[in-house]
């Protein structure tokens, strides 16, 4: 079998068929084993498989149909409310209600995240990242019912893919490693590193479809402009600070 990290695709579409109990407990438990903050398992997951519960979440993920036909939708969180319960109730003083240990626990949920990803697709299961967890991690919140200490990091939909689509593209590997220290892009390193993307067939289509003249503007102006980053980004601090991740 094809090592699934180099198989990695997005599934979109899936079938009806339910993910069998045995193997959805070991996707879960290959999250668990992930690596995490002091052995502390600061995160969460929720599994969400009932249908109304999917169709009461699914405007939170843009009403995406793969949340809705997926049988299984996953809900990754930074979580510090369950370890801050254990401490008191052995008379220690928990101090997590802060930035730190929101990024401590953020951390943990993508690791778990990851594992559980990478098992599903060993055992022919499909599955696709949500980036629009964080978008409306307030409707999230209230939805899957997440108390003070808890909040929406990622999701993932899962289940027995019904297409194949083809691998992504990804930069070129010294696009992103760096020996030793930070070597700075020049202005004739960006274009090299960018250039099969752009001379691709994907990109041109993409550029006619939208009217505009790179794919960077693409980014800018359609897929994540400036007023949207700013929109969510102070949507998703206020539920940082409601949630109890913010103690200054």
């Amino acid at each position: 079998m094809d090592n699934p990290i180099f198989t990695h695709r997005s599934i979109r579409k899936y079938k009806g068929e339910a993910i069998p109990s045995e193997v959805l407990r070991r996707v879960l438990e290959a999250g668990t084993r992930a690596s995490n903050t002091g052995n502390m398992q600061v995160y969460s997951i929720i599994v969400t498989t009932d249908p109304a519960l999917k169709e009461e979440l699914s405007p939170a993920h843009f009403n995406q149909p793969m949340v809705r036909q997926a049988p299984a939708l996953l809900t990754f969180c930074a979580d510090i409310h369950r370890f801050s319960l254990w401490c008191e109730q052995r008379g220690a003083r928990p101090e997590y209600d802060n930035f730190l240990w929101y990024v401590n626990a953020a951390i943990d949920a993508m690791l778990a995240a990851q594992n559980v990803m990478l098992e599903a697709e060993a055992n022919g299961l499909g599955i696709c990242v949500l980036g629009t967890t964080t978008y409306m991690a307030d409707k999230i919140t209230e939805t899957l019912k997440l108390p003070r200490g808890v909040i929406p990091v990622t999701s993932i939909v899962m289940g027995y893919p019904d297409e194949a689509p083809p691998l992504t593209d990804r930069l070129p590997l010294e696009a992103v490693v760096h020996a030793d220290t930070y070597h700075d892009y020049t202005p004739e390193r960006i274009d090299a590193l960018w250039a099969e993307r752009e001379a691709s067939e994907e990109t041109k289509n993409l550029l006619a479809i939208n009217d505009l003249t790179n794919l960077a503007r693409i980014f800018t102006e359609k897929r994540y402009p400036g007023r949207d980053n700013i929109a969510f980004s102070k949507a998703y601090f206020e539920t940082l600070k409601r949630q109890g991740f913010w103690n200054d």
